[in-house]
């Protein structure tokens, strides 16, 4: 995830980085100077219509369609952010629960039993991690498609990490209670922590796996194209080669939308607006060792 400053209004709007929409669409912007230039001239040098020619009516269809267009993006904007920001509330969601259990755990098992505090110490912030790399698995967008990928191994054969080290909580709190360490009404204080580990993980996997529609995105792709690429035949009489900037300009703004949607709906990639998971499981890891008065250097009890 990019950190920035908001408030500095120079160093947004003319620094380029490596995510920025104008280096992605580079290509597609000469391609529509040229495809704007070669409208311009065909029409006001070689054909040589005049300014009241039928052609400049096109113009009013643009304007009757801006307003849908831009509804449209507004939309796909607002649904790819919600994504975005649903992400980011489980995983504020797991940090929280993981110190909530690291805290009851601490308190109700005895102060004597080093083994069973070593192994909640390890494997809470072990869960995050291996959330962050099961979301980040190619396996893992594509577990609800129906094609089949030759190129990645059967999805039968994928073991789901997570669940394992969710189940080897579960299985040592189930033996802490056989063996009298806790009692049944423990179990019921830090069950609701246990279970919300693996309803975060089904939510995340639901927006990873579960992409916008597809006939919805392709159409938005489809009208942008077509919106834009009749632009020049309206504007060529009113702007002359004044065109081309602003064809490539508009061009430029609506695709961009776009492109900051499909990146961000997806927030469980490795783009750099893409949400910190790496940092936040190393924030649930220091975090649970400072609650277990955990230091790095001390030797680590084996499990």
């Amino acid at each position: 995830m990019l950190y920035y400053n908001p408030k500095e209004w120079f160093i947004a709007i003319f620094r380029f980085h490596k995510s920025d929409t104008f280096r992605a669409l580079f290509p597609l912007l000469i391609f529509m100077s040229i495809y704007s230039w070669g409208i311009v001239f065909l029409e006001t040098e070689y054909l040589k219509l005049g300014a009241n020619s039928n052609a400049r009516n096109i113009t009013v269809m643009h304007t009757l369609l801006g307003f849908a267009i831009s509804m449209l993006l507004v939309f796909r904007t607002n649904t790819a952010y919600d994504r975005w920001w649903e992400g980011r509330k489980l995983w504020g969601n797991l940090v929280n629960n993981s110190r909530n259990l690291a805290i009851k755990l601490k308190a109700m098992l005895p102060e004597n039993d080093h083994a069973s505090r070593s192994f909640f110490r390890q494997v809470i912030p072990l869960y995050a991690i291996s959330l962050q790399k099961h979301l980040q698995k190619e396996t893992t967008k594509f577990e609800l498609d129906e094609k089949p990928h030759p190129e990645l191994p059967s999805l039968k054969d994928i073991h789901h990490i997570p669940n394992r080290v969710s189940e080897s909580m579960i299985t040592k709190i189930n033996s802490l209670y056989k063996q009298g360490v806790l009692s049944g009404d423990q179990l019921i204080i830090i069950n609701n922590e246990i279970s919300s580990f693996t309803n975060i993980c089904g939510a995340c996997e639901r927006i990873k796996n579960t992409p916008i529609p597809y006939s919805y995105s392709a159409f938005i792709k489809k009208f942008i194209f077509i919106y834009v690429a009749t632009l020049p035949f309206g504007f060529a009489f009113n702007l002359g080669y004044f065109t081309i900037p602003v064809t490539t300009f508009i061009f430029y703004v609506l695709a961009s939308l776009e492109l900051i949607a499909e990146e961000i709906e997806d927030p469980f990639g490795k783009d750099n607006n893409d949400l910190p998971m790496i940092k936040l499981s190393d924030a649930i890891k220091a975090n649970v060792n400072e609650i277990f008065d955990f230091k790095e250097e001390e030797e680590v009890i084996p499990v």
